[in-house]
């Protein structure tokens, strides 16, 4: 049993993966011509939905955030450093799905999103799992996503290899 201060744990199976992707698909109003996948969480996914969709401009974006702060609150609310993102001109005029595996607090997609928009480029995100309950930004959604969750989501890429040990204090 879980100590309740911990968030319930989902973990995905590779079948429940490809039936999430098979309901993202049709949901996709427009035709992309470029996609950014925001590391490490969304490369898998975006590479499943790249070869999908027919998108070869595929661009990757690495964000982290501050994690020495003084309050869990604060840290929420720490600038950005952007690691890893394309030039502008690889942007510039694109229609661009941006695509995390999951949307939590909503603010690395976010200021991925803006920084699309400041270079001219037109952007969409997407996500397989939004989870409502940690939303920093008001109403704010993906525009796209295959399922709506309030637990910790272990995919199967990370299953025995990091995440889900560290989860179980298996190391």
């Amino acid at each position: 049993m879980q100590p309740e201060s911990q968030p319930r744990r989902e973990m995905i199976a590779w079948d429940e993966v490809d039936r999430l992707i098979d309901h993202l698909l049709p949901q996709f109003k427009r035709e992309f011509t470029a996609m950014l996948i925001i590391t490490r969480g969304g490369i898998i996914l975006g590479g499943m939905l790249a070869e999908a969709m027919d998108i070869t401009h595929v661009l990757t974006a690495a964000v982290d955030f501050p994690a020495q702060m003084k309050s869990q609150k604060s840290s929420l609310m720490a600038w950005p450093e952007f690691i890893q993102f394309p030039a502008e001109e690889n942007l510039r005029g694109r229609p661009t799905l941006i695509v995390d595996d999951v949307w939590g607090s909503g603010r690395t997609i976010t200021v991925v999103k803006n920084r699309v928009s400041a270079a001219g480029g037109f952007p969409e995100t997407c996500v397989m799992h939004f989870n409502p309950y940690r939303e920093l930004f008001g109403k704010s959604r993906p525009d796209y996503y295959a399922a709506v969750t309030d637990a910790y989501v272990v995919y199967p890429w990370e299953v025995n290899r990091g995440t889900d040990r560290v989860l179980l204090g298996e190391i």
